[in-house]
């Protein structure tokens, strides 16, 4: 989805970005990078909080209607890295985060 993340990018930025993905995806036999949808991009939130099992989801990273599998190879399509499941790292960047911020939640 093209969202306000890529507001300062300008268009050379964002071309230079998609050619470099597209190249990615062309090595390792894949098609193309396009955008998604906005239905598309809603589709894994609405999934994940009225259609999937709370027990099946929580907690997990969920891409395209699905709880991702964990990847650690090469590539950016797809998956989870196991680092992003790692629950010391997740508690670490909280502390980090509320010191940055000077609150508690």
């Amino acid at each position: 989805i093209r969202t306000e993340l890529g507001r300062h990018m300008t268009a050379a930025d964002e071309e230079a970005l998609v050619a470099s993905i597209n190249a990615a995806q062309a090595a390792a036999g894949l098609p193309p990078f396009e955008f998604k949808t906005i239905p598309q991009g809603a589709a894994t939130t609405v999934w994940a909080a009225a259609v999937a099992d709370a027990e099946v989801v929580g907690g997990r990273y969920c891409e395209d209607c699905h709880v991702a599998d964990v990847q650690d190879g090469e590539g950016i399509r797809g998956g989870v890295r196991p680092y992003a499941l790692d629950m010391k790292h997740a508690e670490a960047l909280w502390r980090t985060s509320e010191e940055l911020v000077h609150e508690r939640f």
